[in-house]
């Protein structure tokens, strides 16, 4: 049913990537626009405004793309439109899941090549109704519990749900047949989900967590995939051809990232400043209770590497829920030329 599903799902992409290539600006190619005096303009599209993205609202915020001679703009696309607006040339590049780009690439003959790491761990959890608890997380422990609950998972098709399907499955669990998930598009939504009794388990993320916690819709989170270890969750990625034909852009691109990742880690104050600053409407206690979490989890990459048993983790888990079973190469994937030489 899973394979059926996204079977159609490829046809839409197919189509949206055609839609999408049609309306490319003419002002450029790849998202990279000259502004007047000279400073290259690159385009970013995130799927999701995300508290996860600190490190490049960070470069952003504290100049130094600027130092680098580039101008960051990051735009919100929804529903998978952060890949397809990279294949189009709407967006120079994208942060997000390789295993997004890998979908992506299967017969494009410019594949989108992840550049540097940014979130470094599987940012999902799994929050129980208050009055349904679990200590013991043992294979055999979480398949009795899980069995018959309805799980409010996220949109089909993002991560969260997939992490989800995919821990079922390590179960043994049927993610069809001995659950029942709820896919809602807005993440948010979770928490209504298992406040109104229509799921008994939510899978989300700060702030939906603490929010989750006040209004006593249930505990902390009685399962964290960031215990997965090292996790390319979120990662930057450009086309193979703009490594070729613009490497110094490139590298200055990873440059400032690698300074964003390394301030965020030194300077906490600054971090919360920031993040206050991209979320001005989430209250106080919501973020303070991501970051301590964030950081609790080692959320952020340290040095923007993305390894060969890392990647291992989210390629796996799309190939074991039936999303995606054609393989990759981890060179083809990845490109770590650049934080290698900027490491030195």
């Amino acid at each position: 049913m899973i394979k059926s599903i996204y079977s159609k799902a490829g046809v839409y992409l197919l189509l949206l990537f055609m839609i999408l290539s049609g309306c490319s600006s003419s002002e450029g190619t790849s998202g990279e626009r000259n502004t007047g005096d000279g400073t290259k303009k690159l385009v970013i599209a995130e799927p999701v405004h995300l508290i996860g993205y600190l490190p490049l609202y960070t470069a952003i915020r504290e100049g130094f793309f600027e130092e680098e001679g580039l101008e960051v703009e990051v735009i919100t696309a929804t529903g998978g439109a952060h890949v397809t607006s990279v294949v189009s040339g709407d967006a120079w590049g994208n942060i997000g899941g390789p295993e997004s780009n890998q979908m992506a690439n299967t017969g494009n003959s410019d594949p989108i090549v992840s550049v540097v790491n940014v979130v470094n761990r599987a940012n999902v959890y799994l929050m129980a109704d208050t009055e349904e608890t679990l200590t013991d997380t043992s294979e055999e422990s979480l398949a009795d519990y899980l069995k018959g609950k309805t799980i409010a998972a996220g949109r089909f098709g993002g991560s969260p749900n997939l992490l989800t399907r995919w821990l079922l499955m390590d179960v043994g669990l049927d993610p069809e047949k001995d659950v029942k998930l709820e896919e809602p598009a807005d993440a948010s939504a979770v928490v209504s989900l298992v406040e109104s009794g229509q799921a008994d388990i939510a899978n989300g993320a700060e702030p939906q967590i603490t929010e989750g916690i006040n209004k006593d819709v249930w505990a902390e989170p009685f399962y964290s995939f960031a215990s997965l270890g090292d996790y390319p969750y979120s990662v930057l990625s450009v086309k193979k051809s703009t490594i070729e034909e613009d490497p110094e852009i490139v590298k200055s691109f990873v440059s400032a990232v690698m300074k964003g990742l390394k301030a965020i880690d030194e300077d906490h104050e600054l971090a919360m400043e920031i993040l206050k600053q991209e979320f001005p409407s989430t209250s106080e206690e919501s973020l303070q209770a991501s970051f301590d979490r964030a950081y609790a989890d080692s959320l952020w990459s340290k040095d923007g590497f993305i390894s060969e048993e890392a990647l291992a983790k989210p390629m796996e888990v799309v190939e074991k829920t039936g999303v995606y079973t054609n393989g990759y190469r981890y060179d083809e994937l990845i490109d770590m030329q650049f934080v290698e030489e900027l490491s030195k």
